[in-house]
C-alpha cells in the first residue's frame, strides 16, 4: 500500500478509519469495477493503489460507507460521504439518504456546551469577587447581587462581540424613500430585521427599517444575494449564540425532512415576509442550519464537480493499468485468490 503521492511525494496523513487503508485522509473508490485510489490533499491528484492491496480494503470501505458514513452530497456518478475525519469518494450513486443538516446541528449543541462553560467562568469569577468584599467589608449587599446577577452574561457578552462584532452588515446603501445612508446592520436591531422572499428559488431578501422616514418596504436597507445571505448567517448565529439543545436540535432538523429541502424550509418560515424577532425558537434554529446548509452545499456542489472531472480522467487511466496491463480472467482469479472468496 503507497504512503506518499505517486505524484508529488507528499506523504498521506493516517487514518484511524479502515484498517486495510490506514493512509490517505481522502479517498475514493468504485465497488463495481474494483478500483481504490487514494487522493493527494496537496497537488489532488489521485494514487490508484495496487492490486493486491485493494479487496479487504474496497470491501472495508463499503461498510463503512453503508453503516457509519454520512452522505454530504452526490451526483448521477460520485457520491462525497464522511466518516469522522475520513472522506469518502464512491463511484456511483450511493444507496443513502442525505442529511444536510447533521454537521451545522452538532455546531449547535456543540455552541451550547461552550456557553455553559462561559457562563460557569463568569459565575465562578462573581463568587471569588462576592467572597473578597463579603471578607473585607467593601461590598453592600446590593452591591454582591448585582455581581452575582450580571458577571455571567458580562463573561458571556463580551465572548460574542469578540466572535462577531457590532455589526452583521457593513456598507454604503441609500434609502430609496428619503437618501438617508445606511453604512452597518447592528445586532442590536436584528429583531426588527425582516426577511422577504427573493425573485429567485431559495433566494431571500433582508430589509432594514429606514430610521429617518421610516420607511420598509418602499425604502429602507435592502440587502439581496450574496449580501442577504452572509447577513443573515451571521444574525442568526449571532442571535442563537448560546446554542440549543439536542432535542431543540432534533426537532428544528425534522423541520427541514417535513419541508423536503433547506431551500424549502426557508420559503415555508419566511412566508411573505417575516421579522427575526417574530420566528418561535425552533423555526429561526431550522432556519439558521438551513442558511449555512445552502451555502455549504453550494460549494459541496462545486467540489464534486471537479472530483467527478478527476476521476473521469483516472478512470480511463486505471482501466488501462487494470484491463490491458492485466487480462481481466486473471485479475477476477487475482481478485478470488487475496479474498479467499471462490
Amino acid at each position: 500500500m503507497y504512503t506518499r503521492c505517486l505524484v508529488c511525494a507528499t506523504p498521506f496523513k493516517p487514518n484511524d478509519q479502515l484498517e486495510h487503508l490506514p493512509k490517505g485522509r481522502r479517498v475514493a473508490y468504485d465497488p463495481g469495477r474494483g478500483r481504490l485510489w487514494a487522493i493527494c490533499s496537496t497537488c489532488k491528484r489521485w494514487s490508484l493503489t495496487p492490486i493486491e492491496d485493494r479487496w479487504e480494503a474496497l470491501d472495508e470501505l463499503e461498510r463503512l460507507a453503508t453503516d457509519k458514513a454520512r452522505l454530504l452530497s452526490q451526483t448521477d456518478n460520485i457520491a462525497f460521504l464522511k466518516a469522522g475525519p475520513l472522506e469518502i469518494v464512491r463511484v456511483g450513486r450511493a444507496q443513502l439518504t442525505e442529511e444536510a443538516w447533521w454537521r451545522y446541528g452538532r455546531e449547535l449543541t456543540s455552541r451550547r456546551q461552550n456557553y455553559k462553560k462561559l457562563s460557569f467562568a463568569g459565575t465562578a469569577a462573581a463568587g471569588a469577587v462576592v467572597l473578597g468584599g463579603w471578607a473585607t467589608g467593601g461590598m453592600t449587599l446590593l452591591g454582591m447581587w448585582f455581581v452575582m446577577g450580571h458577571a455571567p452574561d458580562s463573561i458571556t457578552d463580551a465572548a460574542r462581540w469578540l466572535r462577531f462584532g457590532g455589526s452583521a452588515w457593513r456598507g454604503a446603501r441609500e434609502c430609496q424613500g428619503c437618501g438617508h445612508t445606511f453604512t452597518a446592520v447592528p445586532y442590536r436591531d436584528r429583531g426588527s430585521l425582516g426577511i422577504f422572499p427573493g425573485g429567485e428559488t431559495g433566494q431571500i431578501e433582508v430589509v432594514q427599517r429606514c430610521p429617518v422616514c421610516g420607511s420598509y418596504k418602499g425604502g429602507g436597507l435592502h440587502l439581496r444575494g450574496r449580501d442577504a445571505d452572509r447577513t443573515l448567517r451571521r444574525v442568526l448565529a449571532y442571535h442563537h449564540f448560546a446554542g440549543a439543545s439536542e432535542r431543540r436540535v432534533v426537532s428544528a432538523a425534522k423541520l427541514i425532512q417535513e419541508a423536503g429541502s433547506p431551500q424549502d424550509l426557508t420559503r415555508i418560515v419566511v412566508k411573505d415576509g417575516r421579522r427575526i424577532g417574530d420566528l418561535q425558537r425552533t423555526g429561526a434554529l431550522a432556519l439558521e442550519i438551513a442558511a449555512n446548509e445552502s451555502a455549504e452545499q453550494k460549494l459541496l456542489e462545486l467540489e464534486l464537480a471537479q472530483l467527478e472531472a478527476h476521476w473521469k480522467q483516472e478512470e480511463e487511466l486505471a482501466a488501462i493499468v487494470d484491463g490491458e496491463l492485466t487480462p481481466l480472467p486473471l485479475l477476477e482469479d487475482l481478485r478470488r485468490k487475496v479474498t479467499g472468496r471462490g
